[in-house]
């Protein structure tokens, strides 16, 4: 958000934090509270060029009435580009697969490391890929690219250990999809 304001760009954006809003301060964004289960009802429809989600939509449990809602606020021709943890990274770990069934979405959660004591409990929604897909083409969507990516070199460096691991197996999805 803050490098595409800096660029020109125009922003209209939701957080349910203030961090962006600090991160943004000074530029011309319009930042609210927001949340994606509802309507984003402050935005006319077909005026988005392009609609930009990182890493939000596993926090929401039903996908079908966001890329909906998605679809309606962009121009005709224009994209979606979204990612989100992948839908095999937790089935291949019993430890984290648990009892749960894959092809069910399912409520779950975890202690989050990296962002310092106390690791904040977190907790998300896990479905099966053909559900995001699925309600993406639903809503009237067409697939232009998936993605399934690979750690950079350097991470290797940096995180040995995490480099390896998600250099044989996924942890996000990145998606863009045309309207």
């Amino acid at each position: 958000m803050e490098k595409l304001a800096k660029q020109g760009a125009r922003i209209r954006a939701f957080d349910i934090t203030a961090l962006a809003r600090k991160r943004c301060a000074g530029l011309d964004v319009d930042i609210r509270e927001g949340d994606l289960a509802k309507p984003l009802d402050w935005i006319e429809s077909d005026s988005a060029d392009a609609i930009l989600c990182s890493l939000a939509l596993d926090y929401v449990e039903d996908l079908k009435p966001v890329f909906a809602e998605f679809r309606r606020i962009a121009r005709p021709g224009r994209r979606l580009v979204f990612s989100m943890g992948h839908p095999m990274r937790d089935w291949g770990d019993p430890r984290t697969r648990g009892d749960a069934n894959y092809f069910a979405t399912n409520r779950w959660g975890l202690h989050w490391g990296g962002f310092g004591e106390p690791n904040p409990y977190i907790e998300s929604y896990r479905r099966p890929l053909q559900d995001i897909l699925n309600g993406l083409s639903d809503a009237g969507w067409r697939l232009d690219r998936f993605v399934e990516p690979v750690p950079v070199p350097e991470m290797a460096t940096v995180d040995p250990e995490h480099f390896a691991e998600l250099s044989r197996s996924p942890a996000f999805v990145c998606v863009r999809a045309i309207k």
